[in-house]
């Protein structure tokens, strides 16, 4: 499939791509987050739960693995960083599968456990030139997510 590629020059304008993407997830959707540490996974993340009018302060699960925000969606939000075997049964599938909105960030380390269709967006930060993010549609449903994003 078509890869789809956005250029931020900063956290705000970071944000904003990612809220309005938040603005038009739907029930069910899971997003996928890669990059190295500090590319930007989590305030991505911000500015989906932005999209999705949640107003309380989305940071890092990295110890928690799972949070849920409450917004017009329920987001949940994983950090699958600090995972020692992709075999254990944490109930992710419940989460895809679920009325909500879910972001993994280091999804890859899942890969197995991943539903077959998803949108992986892959970000790349660069001290002077801000960020790169490359959309991956995985599926028909984020095929056509991405048109309307890039419309």
């Amino acid at each position: 499939m078509k890869n789809f590629e956005w250029k931020a020059d900063n956290v705000e304008e970071t944000i904003s791509f990612a809220e309005r993407i938040g603005l038009l997830l739907k029930a069910g959707d899971v997003i996928t987050l890669e990059g190295d540490l500090g590319a930007g996974k989590t305030t991505f993340t911000k500015g989906i739960a932005k999209g999705l009018g949640i107003a309380k302060t989305v940071n890092s699960p990295t110890f928690t693995i799972i949070k849920e925000y409450q917004g017009i969606l329920p987001l949940y939000h994983m950090d699958v960083y600090r995972l020692k075997d992709s075999e254990e049964d944490l109930g992710f599938e419940e989460y895809f599968e679920g009325d909500g909105v879910t972001v993994v960030e280091w999804a890859h380390l899942i890969e197995d456990q991943l539903p077959i269709e998803f949108l992986q967006i892959q970000l790349f930060y660069d001290d002077t030139s801000g960020r790169k993010i490359v959309l991956s549609p995985k599926g028909s449903r984020y095929m056509q997510l991405c048109k309307e994003i890039f419309e």
